[in-house]
């Protein structure tokens, strides 16, 4: 008799990559065999995204001709133009992020190849629009004027500029960049699953990305970091800890702990805690920060679950001047340098992904006509 499916396909093994791997245990992500604390406030959001897409990091010419490229592709094309301001008035924003990513692959030049020279160009677009797009779809929603991406500026500064009308401070910078370090990927997760499930059809690589951002939609998966900011503001800052146990207490989930593969702290956490305090007393308001900190410590002692990336997430965007109903769709600017280098790597060296399943339901059932019934 054969085995019965595991739920949810846990510790099935789905796919070989080079491009990320975890160790749950120690608590330790990688990205090609660089530790992610390694990486995190030493290499820029450029550096990772080269080193997912085309597999090393670049040396400093190789970094100057990718961030050229970058700067390149933050132009959109004239279908997203046309539709971004009628798109942000009917979508929310991932709603909105799914439907402008099909619109951007029907103007991408090289929408109609999978050749490995067309992707790596279309991986550069899509990392470099995606931010923009979210961007524009936050302009056109609120009447707000946008200042032009400026091509002598990081992906982490145009977006902070785009997003606050302001220039950002140096140390600003810094702090998201890192955000889009430790975001930029994390093995078989759900969205990077689907859209290596629609690439290994030989479908396009926007296809395959709208099919992760569908997927990150789901409140199973993105969302959480919104969901934590929400939390902190309906909370009374002077009883975080007797309303988080009863919430606990009620069998209520509290978001943004817990992790699917860690089990202990999420390394990107680690960074994440460290940003949000930094960014907390230089706004001369840690009030958020501290109820995350004594959320923290009760669901910790009560439950024994440590914080995951989303939870100090939702505080760093908030520091910086993210809209919350951003968070999510801040996640997939970083995570399209992962998702393409999954779609390019699968595209590689592919095969249809096509699993078994287990068939539950009833058998040898009589045929009867529609006037019998």
């Amino acid at each position: 008799m054969a085995d019965k499916p595991t739920k949810g396909l846990a510790d099935v093994v789905a796919a070989s990559t080079a491009l990320s791997d975890i160790d749950g245990k120690a608590g330790r992500l990688f990205y090609r065999g660089y530790d992610i604390h390694d990486l995190a406030g030493h290499a820029t959001f450029e550096e990772v995204a080269h080193l997912l897409q085309r597999g090393t990091l670049p040396t400093r010419r190789q970094l100057a001709d990718y961030g050229a490229e970058l700067a390149e592709g933050r132009t959109l094309g004239a279908l997203v133009e046309s539709n971004v301001s009628e798109i942000a008035g009917r979508q929310a924003p991932m709603e909105a992020l799914r439907t402008l990513v099909s619109l951007a692959g029907a103007d991408d030049p090289d929408k109609d190849s999978n050749a490995a020279d067309a992707n790596r160009r279309k991986a550069a677009r899509l990392t470099a629009q995606q931010p923009i797009l979210v961007a524009r779809y936050h302009a056109a929603r609120t009447g707000a004027d946008i200042p032009e991406p400026d091509p002598e500026l990081s992906t982490a500064a145009n977006f902070l500029l785009q997003i606050t009308g302001r220039r950002p401070e140096p140390r600003e910078v810094e702090i998201f960049d890192t955000c889009l370090v430790l975001h930029a990927d994390h093995t078989m997760n759900a969205s990077t699953f689907a859209a290596r499930v629609c690439a290994a059809t030989l479908s396009d690589m926007h296809s395959a990305i709208v099919a992760a951002i569908g997927t990150l939609k789901g409140p199973l998966h993105g969302g959480a970091n919104e969901q934590v900011m929400r939390t902190l503001e309906a909370l009374d800052p002077r009883g975080v800890a007797q309303a988080v146990r009863d919430k606990l207490a009620a069998g209520e989930k509290i978001m943004g702990f817990g992790h699917r593969v860690y089990k202990t702290e999420d390394p990107r956490a680690t960074h994440l805690r460290r940003m949000s305090q930094e960014l907390a007393e230089a706004s001369g308001d840690d009030t958020y920060y501290r109820m995350s900190r004594e959320m923290e410590e009760v669901v910790f002692a009560d439950k024994h679950l440590y914080p995951n990336v989303d939870f100090y997430a939702a505080t760093v965007y908030h520091y910086l001047g993210i809209p919350t109903d951003l968070f999510t769709p801040v996640f997939s600017v970083s995570r399209m340098s992962g998702w393409t280098a999954h779609v390019i790597e699968q595209h590689a060296d592919n095969r249809l992904i096509r699993p078994d399943s287990e068939y539950i339901g009833e058998r040898d059932q009589k045929w009867v006509p529609i006037d019998e019934r």
